[in-house]
Formats: structure tokens, sequence, C-alpha cells
């Protein structure tokens, strides 16, 4: 194979897990050039990668359609010899239908999969008494291509961006990403300050983030002044949050892209799940990770694949159940 493309046009965590089948067909196919399509916002995740040709970017928040009819004509120009569509929605099925590649393949979730070369189950959570990871998941994808062993996740930070936070390493310190997109998937910030008020005094704190997350980073930081913290969200890029992970002591993280930005440096990861559970397939990968939920059996727990606004049930247990002891262990382990 010469070129083949490969779409994820989901979240920021999804697109990390993809680079995955990016490794996988790299290592089976040195020589082929590898495209990627993500949606607008994701592309800095493959700045300076090593053998990711071009990043295809669809805006999605302006002029959708148009968009989406513009790249589908970018696609079919390129002559790609192999798609994998790694996305169930129908506007990643019309831009595979509409690749002239000559082989597609993708999850027969997707509306339009009966175009497809190629199309595989996607289940997630119990299948036959197993349970897959999404890299596994996606693995089926070309496993006839390469084999049925998937890689791990990688990103390849910019020497830029190890420099940039240099300056924060020169002492021992953790990384705490506080924020979910969805509230039930969100270790609460009250929780976070009752377990971060235990942690050695030794350990320098650097709260990450977006923008979005900078008030529950201040409200955490307000309520912990005799600790050395600070607050790094919006300040660093998504590359160079993942350069300050690597080198981390511990990065404590939800069920949320952080966690995968851990995964693809292999930095130490302590993931806390709440609402979801590990078992959906999408749990840390680093040789050093750990995952820490309620042990308490609650019936109502997962209550749902991507997490809630609020909590169904008012009360959050999945959460508060949690015992702040239980991550603080972790540290020295």
């Amino acid at each position: 194979m010469k070129q083949i493309l490969v779409i994820q046009t989901a979240s920021i965590g999804d697109v990390i897990l993809a680079t995955a089948v990016l490794e996988k067909l790299h290592a089976s196919y040195p020589e082929a050039q590898i495209d990627f399509l993500v949606k607008k916002g994701n592309q800095s995740l493959f700045f300076g990668h090593p053998f990711n040709r071009n990043i295809l970017v669809w805006d999605k928040k302006k002029n959708k359609i148009q968009n989406l009819l513009k790249l589908i004509m970018v696609v079919r120009e390129m002559k790609y010899d192999f798609v994998v569509n790694l996305q169930r929605f129908l506007s990643s099925g019309l831009i595979t239908a509409l690749s002239q590649a000559k082989e597609k393949a993708g999850f027969d979730k997707n509306p339009m999969s009966f175009t497809f070369s190629r199309k595989f189950p996607h289940y997630i959570g119990e299948n036959n008494g197993t349970y897959m990871h999404e890299i596994e998941r996606n693995q089926q994808l070309i496993a006839f291509k390469t084999d049925n062993k998937a890689c791990k996740p990688k990103l390849y930070p910019s020497e830029a961006a190890y420099s940039k936070t240099h300056e924060y390493k020169n002492d021992e310190y953790i990384c705490v990403a506080p924020a979910s997109l969805w509230y039930t998937k969100q270790y609460p910030k009250e929780e976070w300050c009752k377990f971060l008020e235990k942690m050695p005094k030794k350990y320098k704190i650097y709260l990450l983030g977006s923008t979005c997350d900078i008030d529950t980073c201040r409200h955490i930081k307000d309520h912990l002044p005799k600790h050395d913290i600070t607050i790094l969200a919006g300040e660093l890029s998504l590359l160079e949050s993942a350069a300050l992970m690597k080198d981390s002591k511990m990065n404590y993280v939800c069920d949320s892209s952080p966690m995968h930005l851990a995964t693809a440096v292999d930095a130490p990861t302590t993931a806390i799940f709440c609402s979801t559970v590990p078992e959906f397939g999408f749990g840390p990968l680093a040789s050093k990770s750990f995952i820490v939920q309620t042990k308490e059996e609650l019936k109502c727990r997962p209550c749902g694949l991507h997490g809630h606004r609020e909590c169904p049930k008012g009360n959050f247990a999945c959460a508060t159940s949690i015992k702040h002891e239980d991550l603080l262990s972790i540290l020295e382990s």
C-alpha cells in the first residue's frame, strides 16, 4: 500500500487512542504515506509527528456541510489505497464511501457500512465473556492487513514542548487533571481538595486542563493555601501537557482525555472512574497505571457510556465513596 487514510473525527481522547492504528500501520507498512482526518481543534496532536504525512481537518462548527463536501473532494483527489474509518457516524461514512479508495474498512454500525470493502462488529462492554479495549476494537479494522495484536497509542511532543515544561521539573511533582466534559465522569472538586490536602508537601502540584477548567482549578488552589500549587490549565498545549506528564511522579486523572495523553507518552497514571467503568474499554494503558473506583456495590453504576450533566440519583455516590487513602497509597507504591 502506498497511501492510507485514517478517519477519527470524535473527541481528543478518541483521536489519541486512534494513534495506535497509526503506529500499527506504520510498523507494517513503513514506506506507506499515512494521513489522518480529524475535526478542527484536534490537529495539534500531530504537530511534528514523525510519520504522519498530512492532517486533514474538518471544521464542524462553521459551514459544516459545505466543509464536509470540500473535504470529500480532497479525499477523492488523493486516491487512497486504503481508508480506515474508526467513526460510526454518517458523515465519516460518506467520506469513506465516496473516497474512491481501493479498500475501505469500518464498523458495521456506520450507516454507510454497506459500501465498505470490509466491516466489523463494534462491541462496548461484555461480548462472549470478554471485554475489549478501544485499541483492540480499532485493531479489528486493520488486522487483515497487519495482525491481531494492537499497538499502544503514542504521541510525539517536540523538543520545544519539553523545553517549555523544563522549568516546572526542578522538584518532584504530580499532575492533576481534575475536570471532564461530563460532570459524572469528573471527580468532584470538593473531593479533590480533601485528597490533595493529604498530599505530602514535598510534591509540587500542577493543575492541568483547558481554559474551561480554570475555575475548577482555582477552587482547588484557593482551598489548599499551604500547598505548592500552580494552575497550568489553559497555559499549555496538549503536547506540552503530555511533555510535563511524562516526568511526573504521578498523574491523577479522570476518565477523560488527560488519561489518554498520559498513556500516549507512557506516563505514570492513576485514573479515577466515577459513573463510568473500565470495562467499557477506555482505561489507562501506561506501563505504570492504576484504576481507582468505588468499592461499594452500586446498582446504578454505570449509569451511561459517556456520563451525565448531573447524577441521575442526586447523590453522586460513585464518586464520593472513593477513598482518598486509595489514591494516596498509589503514590508511594
